[in-house]
């Protein structure tokens, strides 16, 4: 997005009520919380299946630095 449009964007919130404004907050952040929490999940089941395929390191902190530095 380019930054006029940014700016535009910014112009047309300055033109609602404030209950407009507080409204549109509110739905972005729960749009926010909503895609985060999705990419978690996403995550998770990425973890789960490295996990259960056996792609997964296992070790103590020195032998994990140890790994890294081969």
């Amino acid at each position: 997005m380019t930054l006029s449009t940014f700016d535009n964007i910014l112009d047309a919130i300055e033109t609602l009520s404030p209950n407009d404004q507080i409204a549109l907050f509110n739905i972005v952040q729960r749009r926010l919380s909503d895609r985060r929490r999705t990419e978690i999940a996403t995550n998770i089941a990425k973890a789960k299946q490295d996990y259960q395929s056996g792609n997964v390191f296992r070790g103590t902190v020195d032998e994990a630095i140890a790994e890294l530095n081969r």
